[in-house]
């Protein structure tokens, strides 16, 4: 059982900033990489960032410049630095866990979701 707890959603004025957390416990071997997505409504959920354990990066183009993704490996976290924000960054954003289990299965989980609102 693995658990992704997120924290740092909420409401903020165009051009504002927020920090999004995301720590996950349990059931962990090993993460191979953490990463954010975001759905807004009517929308498919999209890749927004993603961190692989060595580091590597990976960006979708629409925040490119504006959102920075970190990781803690001392405590399974991710972050997701958010500036410059725009109404059309509106969604909501789950994080998303890429790792090995003790049964030394590859497996994916997800967060339950926070809610990042940018007024224009």
């Amino acid at each position: 059982q693995v658990q992704l707890v997120e924290s740092g959603g909420g409401l903020v004025q165009s051009g504002g900033s927020l920090r999004l957390s995301c720590v996950a416990s349990g059931s962990i071997f090993s993460i191979h990489a953490m990463g954010w997505y975001r759905q807004a409504p009517g929308k498919q959920r999209e890749l927004v960032a993603a961190i692989t354990n060595g580091g590597r990066t990976n960006y979708a183009d629409s925040v490119k410049g504006r959102f920075t993704i970190s990781r803690d490996n001392t405590k399974n976290a991710v972050y997701l630095q958010m500036n410059s924000l725009k109404a059309e960054d509106t969604a909501v954003y789950y994080c998303n866990l890429v790792y090995r289990g003790w049964d030394n299965r590859s497996e994916t989980s997800w967060g339950q979701g926070t809610q990042v609102t940018v007024s224009s």
